[in-house]
């Protein structure tokens, strides 16, 4: 993990990189935000997959 100090990007841990090494990084939202989306997320796939909802199998899906 990492995180931004206001001027640069710092590892939280200390990382051996090679010279030029190709990275990728990864904006995650605030924590509070993520929080709602998983909020969000349960409540309707609550509601989609209720306890009335059949269960399917294989032999239900098409080739």
């Amino acid at each position: 993990m990492a995180h931004f100090d206001g001027e640069k990007v710092q590892f939280d841990e200390p990382c051996e990189l090679a010279t030029n090494a190709r990275l990728v990084v990864v904006v995650l939202p605030p924590d509070w935000e993520r929080s709602e989306w998983s909020s969000f997320s349960a409540s309707h796939l609550a509601r989609a997959y209720g306890d009335n909802e059949p269960e399917y199998t294989a032999a239900d899906v098409r080739p």
